[in-house]
């Protein structure tokens, strides 16, 4: 399968011609998205930052909530959560899980805690994770860093992070990256995954935002 990352936390994912994308963001976060043509929207949380899905193109599935799905042989398992950083109303969020033939990618959206460890439990088996790493509105690199030993993935690929084009206040990858004793990593510009590609230890992957 194939992963290309269109800045904050919003990817496209793709094999056997069914293709998915995450959380389509407004311009006014500072990217450039293209315009995108996918089979399937998911969306994290209802807010312009996550849920712009005129850039979409295509009769996509939009998918904004928990549940299980299944579209053009697509698994997919919505997990609850809220964000514990917005006040006493805590708005919703949901994590995604997408199975592929039997390649596991996780997409954290916009989560800003460590999950409970029911939640944690349902996150087993994961092959490439999705994290946000930026801080201010999710998780910052501590957490990150927490959370990824607690899943034990077998790639991981940071987002929602500071860059020359967004416009908020999040930290750099670098800081994520120094949390867990990496050096600077050259950014690629997509990550292509298959069952016998998967490493046997967690490893980490940047991607280059693609406009």
């Amino acid at each position: 399968m194939e992963i290309v990352w269109h800045g904050h936390s919003c990817f496209r994912l793709r094999k056997r011609g069914a293709a998915v994308v995450t959380d389509p963001c407004s311009k006014d976060v500072g990217y450039r998205i293209p315009r995108l043509r996918a089979d399937i929207v998911t969306i994290s949380h209802d807010h312009p930052d996550y849920n712009n899905c005129t850039l979409v193109q295509g009769r996509s599935k939009v998918i904004n909530g928990p549940g299980e799905y299944e579209v053009r042989g697509v698994f997919i398992t919505g997990i609850a959560t809220y964000l514990k950083k917005r006040g006493p109303d805590r708005p919703k969020s949901t994590i995604y899980l997408f199975d592929f033939a039997g390649i596991t990618v996780c997409h954290l959206g916009v989560l800003d805690h460590i999950p409970s460890q029911s939640q944690v439990q349902a996150l087993s088996d994961i092959d490439v994770l999705l994290i946000p790493v930026g801080a201010v509105t999710t998780i910052n690199a501590n957490q990150a860093a927490e959370l990824i030993g607690l899943l034990g993935p077998r790639i991981v690929v940071p987002m929602h992070y500071k860059t020359r084009e967004i416009k908020g206040r999040l930290q750099p990858v670098g800081k994520f990256l120094k949390e867990m004793g990496l050096a600077a990593i050259s950014p690629i510009e997509k990550l292509e995954v298959t069952r016998s590609s998967l490493p046997s230890e967690t490893q980490v992957v940047v991607l280059s935002y693609k406009h």
